[in-house]
């Protein structure tokens, strides 16, 4: 079972806690960008092998956001990260 720290919470819990959120640190477009734009925003994401920088929610807890950094081939989480704080370079 993935266990995840809530950076929050500061505990290790298993991950049915917690919901996924997508990819972290999207900068949105501003409104008056046209279409194509606007579809990159809501429907590319990247998809690459190894570190990931991720949205997480700790639905079940204390119901924060934060993010994590976890590698996509092994499923490990290298590190959590509380909402607003910049990714730490690994």
């Amino acid at each position: 079972m993935l266990l995840i720290r809530c950076p929050y919470c500061e505990m290790d819990r298993p991950e049915p806690e917690f919901r996924y959120g997508g990819q972290a640190h999207l900068t949105r477009p501003a409104t008056s960008a046209g279409e194509e734009e606007w579809a990159a925003f809501l429907f590319l994401r990247a998809n690459d092998k190894g570190a990931h920088a991720e949205r997480w929610r700790h639905a079940a807890g204390c119901g924060n956001l934060f993010n994590c950094v976890r590698d996509t081939v092994s499923d490990k989480i290298s590190v959590t990260y509380k909402a607003g704080q910049t990714q730490p370079d690994l």
